[in-house]
């Protein structure tokens, strides 16, 4: 008998038993949609965070100043103005593996203009600040180093900003204040989200940071700054870059062999590819857990092949006697059992990949469908039917044909 034959016989053994062949199929359309929506989130939570990532900029350094101590209780560190303008100068000009450095102050404020208000975070960086942290203009420009060294009352503003204190109309040109000094908008930056931590990167004004320093938010330090943000070359100097900062702030602030240092830098690609990982492993044990509804289905449909097994008996019986072989017996339940699986996969397929879109535009949550999880799924959904199938089909092709005949 061949292949065709017995794909015939096996279509009309599962029409007849419509209902119960559907039922069978749930378990595998189950574990094939579970499969693919739970990738789909996994994936859309990874390029999430990516985003979130490249956000922040590539190969970054964070120096933050040390930490006070005040009736024995030490302070975390940034609670003492150990790092100045001049540090990050050097750091910017004296390190081979270091590309840019920027000091950065910064406090949250409200601002006005006209009759609007908003409580927003004011920046003072200098222009390399924009490059390192990868920022990129809607519209306007950047402030330049001439007026960084003038303190020009200019700025550069987030998105939130602008729609909750400029509405709808183009703030560049406008006049509002901080503090009641007035700052000309000369730059709009283009979105970039929330940040790893849930912050709102779009909701800030940046401005020259001796601007910010002599005429908004005063020091009882002058030159002090409250962070550094330095860039390596490349991702390769990230750890030589580390180096030398260290070895040259201990130098500048002329910490001795054995003192601690007053300063702490840390490695945010370091952070940020720890928080890669995990939402990798994240998705991974989506998708184990998904599988398991597979591995369900399959022993559904071996459950369900058992009993056509028994119920057909006397037919076996019968197509044994008239001349059929053991391995015509074999392909025909072994195609029973795929035919339910892949039909199931199928059915999966479309109800994954719809719910995965249904979960997008409702719940807000990133979904991406993998090609090659689709696939993955639904070649293991066939699997399982082959694996499953093939001890019912088994026993089925070594049934003893007097046997089965005398069976009722």
């Amino acid at each position: 008998m061949n292949l065709y034959s017995a794909g015939k016989i096996a279509y009309r053994s599962l029409r007849a038993n419509r209902m119960r062949s559907i039922l069978t199929m749930l378990g595998m359309v189950i574990g094939v949609s579970a499969v693919i929506v739970m990738v789909a989130i996994g994936a859309g939570a990874n390029e999430r965070i990516a985003a979130q990532i490249s956000s922040i900029g590539s190969n970054l350094l964070l120096v933050l100043p040390g930490s006070t101590t005040a009736g024995g209780l030490r302070s975390g560190f940034g609670s003492a103005p150990t790092l100045t303008m001049a540090d990050a100068k050097a750091i910017g000009r004296e390190l081979p593996a270091v590309r840019f450095a920027a000091p950065s102050v910064r406090s949250t404020s409200p601002v006005v203009y006209g009759n609007q208000n908003w409580s927003t975070l004011v920046q003072g960086v200098t222009p390399e600040y924009f490059e390192i942290r990868e920022y990129r203009l809607a519209e306007g420009r950047y402030f330049t180093a001439d007026e960084m060294d003038a303190s020009s009352k200019v700025a550069v503003v987030g998105k939130t900003v602008i729609r909750n204190l400029f509405g709808e109309e183009s703030p560049v040109g406008a006049i509002f204040r901080i503090k009641r000094v007035p700052f000309t908008v000369i730059g709009v930056l283009e979105e970039k989200g929330q940040s790893l931590q849930g912050q709102d990167q779009d909701d800030i004004i940046i401005a020259p940071i001796t601007t910010v320093q002599n005429k908004l938010f005063g020091s009882e330090h002058p030159g002090s700054v409250g962070v550094i943000i330095a860039q390596a070359v490349d991702r390769e100097s990230i750890e030589e870059a580390e180096r030398e900062v260290v070895s040259l702030l201990r130098q500048r602030h002329r910490i001795g062999s054995g003192q601690e240092d007053d300063f702490s830098v840390r490695n945010l690609s370091e952070m940020l590819a720890v928080a890669e990982a995990s939402t990798r492993v994240m998705s991974l044990l989506l998708g184990a857990i998904a599988s398991v509804s597979l591995l369900v289905g399959g022993i559904g449909i071996m459950n369900i092949m058992l009993v056509s097994v028994t119920e057909r008996t006397r037919e076996i019986g019968i197509r044994l006697a008239v001349g059929a072989r053991e391995r015509d017996i074999l392909v025909q339940f072994l195609i029973e059992a795929v035919s339910l699986s892949a039909a199931g996969g199928v059915v999966g397929i479309l109800l994954g990949v719809g719910g995965s879109m249904l979960i997008s535009r409702f719940a807000g949550w990133s979904t991406i469908v993998d090609p090659g999880a689709v696939l993955l799924a639904f070649g293991f959904s066939a699997a399982v039917g082959i694996f499953f199938g093939f001890y019912p089909a088994r026993k089925a092709s070594r049934l003893d044909p007097i046997e089965a005949l005398r069976h009722e």
